[in-house]
């Protein structure tokens, strides 16, 4: 009967033992919930808590934010000097998409002048576009022969061509006020000119800097594509020529402020 009542003891003691480890495994599972949850709120949810919320992508040792690879281990905030842990400062974001917005009166302007197209600047379409894009864009220091710019790309008689940097002739007396190989024409400043211009049949070639010849690009790249829209040659529906001549006025407004694309090589 001893050895009976201490085969039960034994029995009882070890079944104690492994309750104990359960409930110390769910005082510590316990602690974590409480800690998940008073660290998610609903503008910056815990992912730990809320694994619906990371994509595939994010779900890994390595984590790509804005650009760079940061380790998944050392995303977390850093203690302060007061001790308490401050917020980590870098969120997960999706990756930016542009998007748009129809604006309605552009494209009821766009509209009126898609019954008739011409390139008459006396339409609603055409004048806000040669105030706001075609003007600014065409603005030199030299107004003259801006003008001149202006009024070859409307006849579509300007040539731009390219110089060859190796072969450069010697610029005669003559040709001092059509700028140099490294002087623009238009802008009248001290720059490396890899393209000339010819206006019509005038024989005057005119040299220009990278930046002057993006815009007079980004202006003849708009009279060209409503040409084609006035012509019957774009098969796209409205709002789809609509965005395209958006896109060519954006381009316009870029290259004004001075930023273009350069040759590699």
């Amino acid at each position: 009967m001893v050895r009976e009542a201490n085969v039960k003891q034994a029995a009882a003691e070890k079944q104690l033992k492994e309750a104990q480890g359960k409930i110390d495994v769910l005082q510590a599972e316990v602690t974590a919930l409480k800690t998940l949850v008073l660290t998610s709120t609903p503008s910056s949810p815990n992912r730990q808590l809320h694994p619906q919320l990371q994509s595939s992508g994010t779900r890994g040792a390595y984590k790509h934010v804005g650009g760079h690879i940061r380790n998944k281990s050392a995303s977390g905030g850093f203690p302060s000097s007061s001790g308490k842990p401050e917020p980590s400062s870098v969120s997960i974001q999706p990756a930016a998409k542009e998007d748009r917005e129809m604006d309605s009166v552009l494209f009821a302007e766009f509209l009126m002048w898609k019954e008739h197209p011409s390139l008459d600047r006396s339409s609603a379409f055409l004048s806000r576009i040669y105030l706001e894009d075609i003007g600014p864009c065409l603005s030199f220091t030299r107004s003259e022969l801006s003008q001149l710019v202006q009024s070859a790309v409307e006849n579509n008689s300007l040539t731009i061509e390219p110089v060859a940097m190796s072969a450069l002739p010697m610029v005669k007396a003559s040709a001092v006020e059509c700028g140099g190989p490294k002087k623009c024409a238009l802008s009248g400043m001290s720059r490396l000119c890899r393209h000339r211009i010819k206006l019509g049949d005038k024989g005057s070639y005119y040299y220009i800097s990278p930046s002057s010849r993006a815009r007079i690009t980004a202006v003849c790249n708009f009279f060209t594509y409503i040409r084609y829209i006035q012509q019957g040659l774009v098969r796209h529906d409205a709002e789809q020529m609509f965005w395209e001549v958006m896109r060519l006025r954006r381009e316009m407004t870029v290259a004004k402020l001075g930023f273009h694309l350069t040759d590699q090589g």
